[in-house]
């Protein structure tokens, strides 16, 4: 199966981020999502994330930065730097946030991220 970045559904169209998510891309351990992220730098997803677990994404991340840098931000406190050309596996309990412009693959456990997504939808309208 393959699929071009324009042919993934956008789920979050907003000024400096847009996150395309296809569900159903493939299973793991349960089904997963194809996603496609474009984010401007200082976009910065900690305050979306207020009110889930611990005020961060619990959904597991794999993918590849295509461009850009990212910092991601543990519940633990620890951050991770990854930059263009970087594969990373971001476990549960993260946030982002954009250093400098980036395009990024994930693949996520659908229904997981799919939580996170719509969480941050309604967080973006009540704004």
């Amino acid at each position: 199966m393959h699929i071009t970045k324009n042919d993934i559904p956008i789920k979050i169209d907003a000024p400096g981020a847009v996150a395309r998510h296809l569900p159903n891309f493939g299973v793991a351990s349960g089904p997963l999502a194809a996603e496609y992220f474009s984010l401007g730098a200082g976009a910065d997803l900690a305050p979306l994330l207020e009110w889930l677990t611990d005020d961060a994404c619990q959904a597991a991340h794999w993918g590849y930065i295509i461009t850009g840098d990212v910092v991601v931000t543990y519940s633990d406190g620890s951050d991770e730097a990854c930059t263009s050309g970087d594969v990373f596996y971001w476990h549960p309990g993260h946030s982002v946030r954009v250093e400098t412009d980036a395009e990024l693959i994930l693949f996520s456990p659908q229904d997981e991220h799919a939580h996170v997504l719509d969480h941050i939808l309604t967080k973006m309208a009540t704004a």
